[in-house]
């Protein structure tokens, strides 16, 4: 990838909660600042979000759009919010939205760097336990690889 996916712009952390609608609405707000997708992309999670759940385990959940709203993606990021008091994400309690849009086929290589980043639960903890958006960045410097 020529630039990177996600900087200090696009990390939040929440002490509160928030409802999976609000949370995607973020997510898409989010990436939508950062000038890589339109308008149309939070219409598009919530298409994706009607026919498959994108709750990962550990905590995580990846909203992103359909296949066939890739014209709404103008580049590759993510944002990534924490949510302290955690998301009801249809039964499954989410405490990581990461908002994703990935240009061609870049969105695989997304989702494989945050794949890694919870894949061990000492990572998601320190997560957690991270205080601020640059301590955040920090930890997930690697999706920019």
């Amino acid at each position: 990838m020529a630039r990177e996916v996600l900087n200090i712009g696009q990390i939040r952390i929440h002490s509160g909660s928030a409802t999976r609608e609000e949370a995607m609405k973020e997510a898409a707000d989010l990436l939508e600042s950062a000038g890589a997708v339109t308008s149309a992309y939070f219409d598009a999670m919530q298409q994706r979000e009607q026919t498959v759940s994108t709750y990962m385990g550990n905590e995580l959940a990846i909203p992103h759009g359909t296949n066939e709203t890739k014209d709404a993606i103008l580049d590759s990021a993510l944002s990534f919010v924490r949510y302290d008091g955690g998301v009801d994400w249809g039964g499954e309690p989410v405490s990581f939205v990461v908002g994703i849009a990935g240009k061609g086929d870049e969105h695989l290589d997304i989702l494989s760097q945050i794949a890694l980043l919870f894949s061990e639960e000492e990572d998601v903890a320190r997560l957690k336990a991270a205080q601020t958006p640059d301590e955040l960045y920090a930890l997930l410097a690697s999706v920019n690889q």
